[in-house]
Protein backbone atom coordinates (compact mmCIF):
# COMPACT_ATOMS: atom_id res chain seq x y z
CA UNK A 1 0.00 0.00 0.00
CA UNK A 2 2.87 2.35 0.81
CA UNK A 3 4.44 1.62 -2.58
CA UNK A 4 1.18 2.41 -4.41
CA UNK A 5 0.72 5.67 -2.53
CA UNK A 6 4.34 6.68 -3.07
CA UNK A 7 4.09 5.94 -6.80
CA UNK A 8 0.98 8.09 -7.18
CA UNK A 9 -1.89 5.61 -7.39
CA UNK A 10 -5.35 7.17 -7.38
CA UNK A 11 -7.02 4.22 -5.65
CA UNK A 12 -6.08 1.30 -3.41
CA UNK A 13 -8.07 -1.92 -3.67
CA UNK A 14 -9.00 -4.29 -0.86
CA UNK A 15 -10.30 -7.74 -1.78
CA UNK A 16 -13.18 -9.03 0.34
CA UNK A 17 -13.61 -12.35 -1.48
CA UNK A 18 -12.51 -15.34 0.59
CA UNK A 19 -11.44 -17.51 -2.37
CA UNK A 20 -8.89 -14.94 -3.54
CA UNK A 21 -5.21 -15.14 -2.51
CA UNK A 22 -5.56 -11.36 -2.00
CA UNK A 23 -8.40 -11.70 0.53
CA UNK A 24 -8.33 -9.48 3.61
CA UNK A 25 -10.70 -9.66 6.54
CA UNK A 26 -12.59 -6.52 7.56
CA UNK A 27 -10.40 -6.33 10.66
CA UNK A 28 -7.16 -6.57 8.64
CA UNK A 29 -8.46 -3.97 6.18
CA UNK A 30 -9.08 -1.62 9.09
CA UNK A 31 -5.48 -2.09 10.29
CA UNK A 32 -4.05 -1.53 6.81
CA UNK A 33 -6.03 1.64 6.15
CA UNK A 34 -6.11 3.33 9.55
CA UNK A 35 -3.49 5.94 8.65
CA UNK A 36 -4.32 6.31 4.96
CA UNK A 37 -5.60 9.64 3.69
CA UNK A 38 -5.94 11.37 0.36
CA UNK A 39 -6.38 8.25 -1.77
CA UNK A 40 -9.54 6.42 -2.80
CA UNK A 41 -10.24 3.08 -1.16
CA UNK A 42 -12.03 0.45 -3.22
CA UNK A 43 -13.57 -2.71 -1.82
CA UNK A 44 -13.88 -5.70 -4.15
CA UNK A 45 -16.89 -7.96 -3.55
CA UNK A 46 -18.42 -10.99 -5.24
CA UNK A 47 -22.17 -11.51 -4.70
CA UNK A 48 -21.88 -10.14 -1.16
CA UNK A 49 -24.89 -10.10 1.13
CA UNK A 50 -25.94 -6.94 2.98
CA UNK A 51 -24.75 -8.32 6.33
CA UNK A 52 -21.20 -8.75 5.00
CA UNK A 53 -21.19 -5.33 3.33
CA UNK A 54 -22.38 -3.84 6.62
CA UNK A 55 -19.61 -5.65 8.51
CA UNK A 56 -16.90 -4.42 6.14
CA UNK A 57 -18.17 -0.84 6.09
CA UNK A 58 -18.34 -0.92 9.87
CA UNK A 59 -14.57 -1.51 9.91
CA UNK A 60 -13.22 0.49 7.00
CA UNK A 61 -14.09 3.61 5.02
CA UNK A 62 -14.58 2.68 1.37
CA UNK A 63 -15.04 5.24 -1.39
CA UNK A 64 -16.16 2.74 -4.02
CA UNK A 65 -17.64 -0.76 -3.95
CA UNK A 66 -16.51 -2.92 -6.88
CA UNK A 67 -18.75 -5.88 -7.77
CA UNK A 68 -17.30 -8.85 -9.65
CA UNK A 69 -20.16 -11.33 -9.28
CA UNK A 70 -23.53 -11.96 -10.87
CA UNK A 71 -25.09 -8.86 -9.32
CA UNK A 72 -28.10 -7.57 -11.23
CA UNK A 73 -28.79 -3.88 -11.90
CA UNK A 74 -31.55 -4.08 -9.28
CA UNK A 75 -29.12 -5.45 -6.70
CA UNK A 76 -26.55 -2.73 -7.39
CA UNK A 77 -29.22 -0.06 -7.15
CA UNK A 78 -30.36 -1.47 -3.80
CA UNK A 79 -26.77 -1.55 -2.47
CA UNK A 80 -26.09 2.00 -3.57
CA UNK A 81 -29.27 3.22 -1.87
CA UNK A 82 -28.75 1.18 1.31
CA UNK A 83 -25.09 1.99 1.91
CA UNK A 84 -24.77 5.40 0.20
CA UNK A 85 -21.41 4.49 -1.33
CA UNK A 86 -20.69 4.69 -5.09
CA UNK A 87 -20.71 1.31 -6.87
CA UNK A 88 -18.74 -0.13 -9.78
CA UNK A 89 -19.92 -3.07 -11.87
CA UNK A 90 -17.36 -5.31 -13.53
CA UNK A 91 -18.22 -6.47 -17.04
CA UNK A 92 -16.47 -9.61 -18.30
CA UNK A 93 -15.34 -9.15 -21.92
CA UNK A 94 -14.31 -11.64 -24.56
CA UNK A 95 -15.88 -10.13 -27.68
CA UNK A 96 -17.41 -6.81 -28.74
CA UNK A 97 -20.89 -8.25 -28.10
CA UNK A 98 -20.07 -8.41 -24.38
CA UNK A 99 -20.04 -4.60 -24.12
CA UNK A 100 -23.84 -4.67 -24.33
CA UNK A 101 -23.87 -6.22 -20.84
CA UNK A 102 -22.89 -2.82 -19.47
CA UNK A 103 -26.00 -1.01 -20.69
CA UNK A 104 -28.43 -2.22 -17.98
CA UNK A 105 -26.03 -0.78 -15.39
CA UNK A 106 -25.78 2.72 -16.88
CA UNK A 107 -28.46 4.12 -14.57
CA UNK A 108 -27.53 2.25 -11.37
CA UNK A 109 -23.71 2.14 -11.30
CA UNK A 110 -21.29 5.01 -10.79
CA UNK A 111 -18.40 3.32 -12.63
CA UNK A 112 -17.82 0.38 -14.95
CA UNK A 113 -14.79 -1.86 -15.18
CA UNK A 114 -14.13 -4.00 -18.24
CA UNK A 115 -12.14 -7.11 -17.36
CA UNK A 116 -11.21 -10.24 -19.28
CA UNK A 117 -13.63 -13.15 -19.01
CA UNK A 118 -12.12 -15.67 -16.61
CA UNK A 119 -10.69 -18.82 -18.16
CA UNK A 120 -12.94 -21.88 -18.21
CA UNK A 121 -13.10 -23.42 -14.73
CA UNK A 122 -11.43 -20.45 -13.00
CA UNK A 123 -12.29 -19.99 -9.33
CA UNK A 124 -11.69 -16.24 -9.42
CA UNK A 125 -13.85 -13.78 -11.39
CA UNK A 126 -10.81 -11.51 -11.88
CA UNK A 127 -7.10 -11.42 -11.13
CA UNK A 128 -6.43 -14.25 -13.56
CA UNK A 129 -3.72 -12.39 -15.54
CA UNK A 130 -5.80 -12.79 -18.70
CA UNK A 131 -6.38 -9.95 -21.16
CA UNK A 132 -8.76 -9.42 -24.07
CA UNK A 133 -8.62 -7.63 -27.40
CA UNK A 134 -8.30 -3.97 -26.39
CA UNK A 135 -9.48 -2.75 -29.81
CA UNK A 136 -12.99 -3.78 -28.67
CA UNK A 137 -13.02 -0.68 -26.46
CA UNK A 138 -11.47 1.73 -28.96
CA UNK A 139 -13.83 4.69 -29.28
CA UNK A 140 -16.17 3.30 -26.61
CA UNK A 141 -18.47 5.91 -25.13
CA UNK A 142 -20.32 5.35 -21.88
CA UNK A 143 -22.44 7.77 -19.84
CA UNK A 144 -20.33 7.01 -16.76
CA UNK A 145 -16.62 6.62 -15.98
CA UNK A 146 -15.00 3.31 -16.90
CA UNK A 147 -11.75 1.47 -16.31
CA UNK A 148 -9.81 -1.31 -18.03
CA UNK A 149 -8.48 -4.42 -16.29
CA UNK A 150 -7.26 -7.88 -17.23
CA UNK A 151 -3.70 -9.02 -17.81
CA UNK A 152 -2.23 -5.54 -17.44
CA UNK A 153 1.46 -5.29 -16.54
CA UNK A 154 4.12 -2.57 -16.45
CA UNK A 155 5.18 -3.77 -19.92
CA UNK A 156 1.80 -3.50 -21.65
CA UNK A 157 -0.30 -0.94 -19.76
CA UNK A 158 0.74 2.07 -21.88
CA UNK A 159 -0.16 0.19 -25.07
CA UNK A 160 -3.44 -0.99 -23.53
CA UNK A 161 -4.40 2.60 -22.72
CA UNK A 162 -3.38 3.81 -26.19
CA UNK A 163 -5.37 1.11 -28.00
CA UNK A 164 -8.47 1.03 -25.80
CA UNK A 165 -8.64 4.71 -24.90
CA UNK A 166 -9.21 3.70 -21.29
CA UNK A 167 -9.40 6.73 -19.00
CA UNK A 168 -8.26 4.59 -16.05
CA UNK A 169 -6.81 1.13 -15.37
CA UNK A 170 -7.01 -1.46 -12.61
CA UNK A 171 -4.23 -3.94 -11.84
CA UNK A 172 -3.75 -6.81 -9.44
CA UNK A 173 -1.81 -9.90 -10.55
CA UNK A 174 0.24 -7.81 -13.00
CA UNK A 175 2.16 -6.20 -10.12
CA UNK A 176 2.76 -9.35 -8.09
CA UNK A 177 5.81 -11.54 -7.59
CA UNK A 178 3.49 -14.47 -6.70
CA UNK A 179 -0.30 -14.76 -6.30
CA UNK A 180 -1.34 -12.33 -3.59
CA UNK A 181 2.21 -10.97 -3.06
CA UNK A 182 2.58 -7.41 -4.36
CA UNK A 183 5.94 -6.22 -5.71
CA UNK A 184 6.82 -2.60 -4.91
CA UNK A 185 9.06 -2.18 -7.96
CA UNK A 186 6.36 -3.52 -10.29
CA UNK A 187 3.79 -1.21 -8.72
CA UNK A 188 6.03 1.81 -9.29
CA UNK A 189 6.80 0.76 -12.87
CA UNK A 190 3.12 0.13 -13.64
CA UNK A 191 1.96 3.52 -12.37
CA UNK A 192 4.77 5.31 -14.15
CA UNK A 193 3.86 3.58 -17.43
CA UNK A 194 0.13 4.13 -16.95
CA UNK A 195 0.55 7.83 -16.26
CA UNK A 196 3.07 8.25 -19.06
CA UNK A 197 5.71 9.76 -16.79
Amino acid sequence: MDAAIEAGADYLGLVFFAKSPRFVTPERAAELTQFIEGIGLVGLFVDAQDAFLDEVLGHVRLDLLQFHGSETPERLDAIRREFAVPVMKVIAVESAADLAQAEPFFDVADHLLFDAKPPQGAVLPGGNAASFDWTILAGYKAPLPWMLAGGLTPANVAEAIRISGAPAVDVSSGVESAPGIKDAAKIAAFIKAAKGS
